[in-house]
């Protein structure tokens, strides 16, 4: 997905295997959708996706989620051809894509007592602007997962994340799963990350990384700096 109508346009969002959104624009080459998941919009290349009446797009609506839980699997096509996708796609869909999967699958909502052991699936994958798989994702991308792999729903940037939830008076308040978020200079939300025990903190930064938390922000253990200034700590669930 990317902001403007050009394949050299910054890439904003990943829309993964099996996600379905409204088309709100269509242009020659390219269509600005609006994701059914979280109404995240942006444009992306008409040839990577298929229409579907809306009776279907009804019945993914209203229909379980079911989703990918290996780091990457493998779906058969209807023309016999193989298809790769990663962890979280949506495989739910596949009787209306007319395609195949026999891999590992989650739905469902999960405890939060999980939350940590689905993030740690994703320790070192590199930091990518605008990711949303193993392969790379960014600081939002990665909580969003992790949640959406445990059945909760969150919204796509740091910013829109930071407004969903209960915020924690302290941070001896926090518990594994919940989320902290760091601002700018401008006081701008920038970052996040999800709370581990023993103020520790999993977060995607250059790559899905675990640092030490404290009132100040997140402590680089390998630069022995504070990288980011800590705003504040909600609780989603």
């Amino acid at each position: 997905m990317r902001r403007e109508t050009a394949d050299s346009s910054e890439m904003i969002n990943q829309v993964l295997y099996g996600e379905f959104f409204k088309v709100l624009e269509i242009r020659k080459k390219w269509s600005f959708i609006r994701l059914a998941h979280d109404n995240y919009e942006g444009w992306i290349d008409n040839k990577q996706y298929r229409q579907i009446s809306a009776e279907d797009y009804d019945q993914c609506t209203n229909s379980i989620t079911v989703l990918a839980s290996d780091l990457i699997q493998m779906v058969t096509s209807a023309d016999n051809n193989i298809i790769c996708i990663p962890m979280g796609a949506t495989v739910s869909n596949l009787p209306l894509m007319g395609d195949e999967y026999s891999g590992s699958s989650t739905a469902g909502k999960k405890t939060k007592s999980l939350f940590v052991d689905t993030a740690l699936l994703y320790l070192k994958s590199p930091y990518l602007w605008g990711g949303r798989t193993p392969f790379g994702l960014d600081c939002s991308g990665f909580t969003q997962m992790v949640y959406k792999l445990n059945g909760h729903q969150l919204l796509r940037d740091a910013s829109q994340q930071a407004l969903q939830g209960e915020a924690l008076s302290f941070i001896e308040e926090s518990a594994s799963g919940d989320l902290a978020f760091f601002d700018n200079a401008e006081g701008i939300i920038t970052h996040v990350g999800i709370m581990m025990p023993e103020n520790h903190i999993i977060h995607c930064h250059g790559e899905v990384r675990i640092d030490r938390i404290d009132h100040t922000g997140i402590y680089n253990v390998n630069s022995g700096l504070h990288t980011h200034s800590l705003r504040v700590i909600k609780r989603i669930l």
